[in-house]
């Protein structure tokens, strides 16, 4: 079964210096090991400039082996669908619903693909799993 990391993974690899990134690839075991686009807008998005050159190589390297996942248009219905019943559960304000778009969009596009996600961060992971199943599992960083 393929595995992805959440941001999370990656971010703290990162705030231990960019040489720590690599080898979290053993998180991973045997399984192929895939990058959400999600994952990389994210760490783009939050990048030093001393972290960008390990992010740009992490996309060259996962496009380059044809390991990008991208959420696709049922991804992104099904995450409009889950952050309405998340938010008519626990409360629009309390659920953050812009905070989960990222990680909901991901778990969809795993749900859909048999991927694995990996996280450091299970909260968001298990309200969302209370309305589609998906395959996910906390890494301790």
């Amino acid at each position: 079964m393929p595995v992805l990391f959440d941001s999370s993974v990656y971010v703290a690899a990162l705030r231990l210096g960019s040489a720590s990134v690599l080898p979290l690839m053993r998180w991973a075991g045997e399984s192929p090991l895939w990058l959400s686009s999600v994952v990389l807008e994210e760490l783009y998005a939050g990048a030093t400039p001393g972290d960008m050159r390990t992010i740009a190589k992490l996309e060259r390297d996962f496009a380059g082996a044809g390991r990008l996942l991208v959420p696709n248009l049922s991804d992104w219905t099904t995450t409009g669908r889950i952050l309405a019943k998340l938010g008519g559960k626990y409360g629009y304000e309390r659920i953050g619903r812009g905070r989960l778009t990222n990680d909901a969009l991901m778990a969809m596009s795993a749900a859909r693909t048999g991927t694995t996600i990996v996280t450091a961060n299970p909260r968001d992971f298990a309200r969302l799993g209370q309305f589609r199943a998906f395959s996910w599992r906390v890494q301790p960083i």
